[in-house]
Order: C-alpha cells, then structure tokens, then sequence
C-alpha cells in the first residue's frame, strides 16, 4: 500500500523517483530534455520544427549522434507522460547546474519556444515559472528572450 501511495506522489508506477536508476549525467540529459519537451508540448501544437530544434539542442549540448538523441528525446517523452509535474526535473538541474548553465537552460526554452515564430501565452507561463523555479532572475530571463525573439516584418 505504501508503494502504490508513494507511486501516487512522485508521478512513476512504480514509486521509484523518476530517473534515479540512471546515472548522473543521463539524468541531466533527460531533465533536460523534458523541460524543453513540456515547453514544446506547453501550446499543444508541438511542430515538426520545434522537435527539429530540440534534437539539435541536446545534440550539440551532450555531444551526441543521431542514434543517442532520438533514444534521449523517447525516454524523456516517456518519463513526460508518466510524471505529474515537472518539479522533480527543475530539481535535478538546480542540483547539477551553475546559474549560467540554467541561464543557458532558459536560452534554450525561448529557442524552443520561438521555434514556430510566436509565443502562446502557455508558453510564456511556464518559461516564466521554470525561471522561478531555476532561479533565473527577470531582468536574465528577459535577456535570454530577446536572444530568439523573431525580428518583426
């Protein structure tokens, strides 16, 4: 019964924390990519062209081949879809990163975000809680957007 409670509370069938059997860095890597999917995923129109830059972005930040980012970008589907929140992510990357590597974290959520040209209001909610919660001041978050912000016609 506890189990069944505890699997309740951290979002996973089977009461384990989610990704706790991984190692340090593959953790990283997913937290990761499951923040960009959830932004991604976050105006319910998740474009071919967001999917496109999120795999060049955990690409190029984790060096990895074409093989290894598609299997990152599954698993971290996989973990979206079965999690309640993502607390338990934003928790793993402020335990891992620096400030300017969250900082770079926020870069790469406006990247996402803008990758279809405008930005929803869901969109813009959650960039904004997840600078809260990474601890990413205003006046730093808003930096980072104006980095993507598409240019006006």
């Amino acid at each position: 019964m506890f189990d069944r409670l505890k699997a309740v509370l951290t979002g996973t069938p089977s009461g384990d924390r989610i990704g706790d059997s991984l190692g340090e860095e593959r953790r990283i890597q997913v937290a990761t990519a499951v923040i960009l999917l959830e932004v991604a995923h976050a105006d319910e129109d998740f474009s071919e062209s967001e999917r496109e830059y999120i795999l060049d972005i955990l690409k190029n930040q984790f060096s990895l081949d074409e093989e290894s980012v598609h299997e990152l970008v599954q698993v971290s589907e996989e973990q979206l879809r079965r999690s309640i929140d993502i607390w338990h992510f934003t928790e793993i990357i402020n335990n891992s990163y620096d400030s300017e590597e969250k900082y770079r974290v926020i870069e790469k959520v406006w990247q996402v975000i803008y990758a279809d040209g405008r930005l929803d209001k869901y969109e813009d909610y959650i960039v904004h809680k997840l600078a809260r919660i990474l601890h990413i001041s205003h006046e730093r978050m808003i930096e980072a957007k104006m980095k993507y912000l598409p240019e006006e016609d």
